[in-house]
C-alpha cells in the first residue's frame, strides 16, 4: 500500500505476507514511483541472518564488502529474496523473512554457516534500480 508515493510502514510484527513462506516488514519507506521490476539490475545493501537466533552470516556493510547488484525476478538469487525484493522501491529498507524452502533449502549453505532448511531474514535497502 502507498500513501503520497511512499510505501506504508507495517505495524504487524510478523510482517506483510509476500508469498507463501515469505513476509516483509518495512523499516523505512522508499520512493514508490521507482519500483523494482522484473529484469531490472537492482543494487542493495544487505544484512543476512538466521531467523532462529538471528546469527548474522553476511553483510554488505562489513569492512571490505560492497553493495550487491543482481537482476530482479529472474532467479539469480534465492526465491524468498527475489520475491521480497520485487515488492520494493528505491530507497526502501525492509526485513524480508523466509522459510527454508524459499532460502537455501535442504542443502543449506555450509560456507556461510547456514544449516539445511534454515529460516532466513535479510534486511535489504534498495540503493539503485537500472532498467
Amino acid at each position: 500500500k502507498y500513501y503520497n508515493n511512499k510505501a506504508v510502514v507495517s505495524t504487524q510484527s510478523t510482517g506483510i505476507p509476500v508469498s507463501p513462506g515469505v513476509t516483509k516488514e518495512i523499516v523505512e519507506a522508499g520512493d514508490a514511483s521507482q519500483k523494482v521490476t522484473r529484469g531490472a539490475n537492482v543494487t542493495v545493501h544487505c544484512v543476512g541472518s538466521l531467523t532462529n537466533g538471528m546469527k548474522k552470516f553476511w553483510s554488505t556493510k562489513d569492512p571490505g564488502q560492497q553493495p550487491f547488484t543482481f537482476k530482479a525476478g529472474v532467479g539469480q538469487v534465492i526465491a524468498g529474496w527475489d520475491e521480497g525484493c520485487m515488492t520494493m522501491c528505491k530507497g526502501e529498507r525492509a526485513k524480508i523473512s523466509m522459510t527454508g524452502d524459499k532460502g537455501y533449502g535442504p542443502g543449506g549453505f555450509p560456507a556461510w554457516g547456514i544449516p539445511p532448511n534454515a529460516g532466513l531474514t535479510f534486511e535489504l535497502t534498495v540503493l539503485d534500480i537500472k532498467q
